[in-house]
């Protein structure tokens, strides 16, 4: 008998694609737009980890209804629209009587069954902080903790709510039981394990994501441990095989992002062994599958982390394979990250001209704007990304000048939301001007990364801040760098 994701007496109607809702985004691409809809997030309270992939699933009709979170958020973008005007079903019309019965009848649950029975599987409606009865975490600052609904909603994902968790500040718990933070009963685990399907396909995306969003906002050091028990999932569920190729091809995208986002913990974290294992893993899994987006970003990060160990030259050969599998992909904003990765490795090398070169091309492409094929992991590469890449080459090239004015850009450019990337891109400031010559303000950019520490957890973060402050010592007698310097001194280091 051929195993099925679903049991139904009838087939599963194909999506009808919601016109109404991409007519409303425009001449927005789906991450800008991902990004204007976190943006109207906040301005109510409201916390929603959109993205390209999200929006894309909602205008192919994949997502019928969102999530009252979802709800109170598009409604605040469209006022005076209802979510009938904006393309999506009637809530009422997609639970079904039989969801609403075993809705009913199920008591609330911390914990999800791998196993649950097909009849029930899926039957409880989206999170609503506003219900009491609602099984809502608050420290989940991410909203993320949605329960199942009907199968026909197909709402995104919920199966990794408790794999990452925020449970104050930057600390992270992973979930320690399996796959990728789901609980097993009793009954199921006697069961045989079952090959992977599209809910563990969903589940894997989705803790990229998390992993993503959490280092964005905490940096990487309280998360790199506790990711590497999702990765081995990961693989597990490769090695469990599947049923359908379409499957198959997202687990191996999945599992490879997943190396990759767990490579790049190890990486911002100082544990540079560490990163080019997962990273290397990640190109390997890329080239089995035949997948060159894949491999081309494997590549790019391999070449960022060539670049931050001291082997430049490996830098501008990995950046030089990134183009040439990413080229065929369409995407000018990737192309114009990676001849960024290339600048570095010139800059490393001290070819000047090289350098140069391989920036005016990244300039070039970026200013051709985003497009429908840019990877959603490049969600980060906007123009704050592109000024402190390249104040990095001006600072490699000890042109300290230019380079503390291209930081400064970034950081006056970034999304306040990126709490990780402003303390990071301060600190690059603070650096170049110290090394330009102008303490005082190097001490004061200093101290502003420093009132971001209770927040940012990054080895990168601090082990720059800590340059900073040896090149300051010999002005501790300035206004504001004494201050500086003993409060960085106070200031507690990661373990």
């Amino acid at each position: 008998m051929t195993s099925s994701e679903l049991t139904s007496s009838q087939p599963p109607r194909p999506p009808r694609p919601n016109l109404a809702f991409r007519q409303l985004r425009g001449q927005r691409s789906p991450a800008e737009f991902a990004a204007a809809v976190r943006r109207a997030a906040r301005e109510i309270g409201e916390r929603v980890s959109c993205d390209a992939r999200y929006v894309g699933r909602v205008e192919a009709g994949e997502i019928r209804c969102p999530n009252y979170a979802y709800e109170r958020v598009f409604l605040h973008m469209f006022p005076g629209r209802t979510l009938t005007d904006l393309g999506f079903a009637p809530r009422s019309s997609v639970r079904g009587r039989r969801a609403c019965a075993d809705e009913e009848a199920l008591p609330m649950r911390t914990t999800i069954p791998v196993h649950a029975p097909s009849e029930t599987r899926g039957a409880q409606e989206p999170y609503d902080p506003l219900n009491p009865q609602d099984p809502y975490d608050p420290h989940d600052p991410y909203g993320a903790q949605q329960n199942h609904q009907n199968h026909e909603i197909h709402e995104e994902s919920d199966v990794l709510r408790r794999a990452f968790m925020t449970g104050g500040g930057a600390t992270v718990a992973a979930a320690s039981l399996s796959p990728l933070g789901l609980a097993i009963d009793a009954a199921a685990a006697e069961r045989p394990v079952r090959r992977a399907g599209g809910r563990e396909a969903d589940a894997l995306e989705e803790a990229v994501r998390r992993i993503r969003l959490l280092d964005d906002r905490h940096g990487a050091d309280g998360l790199y441990r506790r990711a590497a028990a999702p990765l081995r999932a990961a693989y597990e569920l490769l090695d469990a095989g599947t049923t359908r190729q379409a499957v198959g091809d997202r687990l191996h995208s999945g599992a490879g992002e997943l190396a990759i986002s767990v490579g790049w913990l190890a990486h911002d974290s100082g544990r540079f062994d560490d990163a080019r294992s997962h990273y290397a893993e990640a190109l390997a899994t890329a080239r089995m599958a035949g997948d060159p987006a894949l491999e081309a970003h494997a590549f790019c990060n391999t070449s960022f982390l060539a670049r931050d160990a001291g082997r430049p030259r490996e830098a501008v050969r990995a950046a030089q394979a990134a183009q040439r599998v990413a080229r065929p992909l369409g995407s000018s904003r990737l192309m114009s990250l990676l001849a960024l990765r290339e600048a570095g490795g010139w800059a490393g090398l001290a070819d000047r001209t090289g350098c140069e070169q391989a920036l005016a091309r990244a300039q070039a492409l970026f200013e051709r704007g985003r497009s429908d094929s840019d990877p959603e992991w490049m969600s980060f590469y906007g123009e704050a990304e592109l000024e402190v890449l390249e104040a990095q080459c001006w600072s490699t090239l000890g042109n300290w000048r230019r380079a503390a004015r291209h930081a400064g850009r970034a950081a006056q450019l970034q999304d306040p939301h990126f709490t990780r990337n402003i303390a990071l891109y301060t600190a690059e400031l603070a650096d170049d001007l110290a090394r330009g010559g102008r303490p005082d303000e190097a001490a004061a950019a200093g101290m502003r990364v420093l009132d971001l520490l209770d927040q940012v957890q990054s080895s990168r973060v601090q082990t720059m801040l800590a340059g900073t402050a040896r090149v300051l010592l010999p002005h501790r007698r300035a206004s504001g760098v004494s201050a500086f310097l003993e409060r960085h001194a106070s200031a507690p280091r990661t373990a």
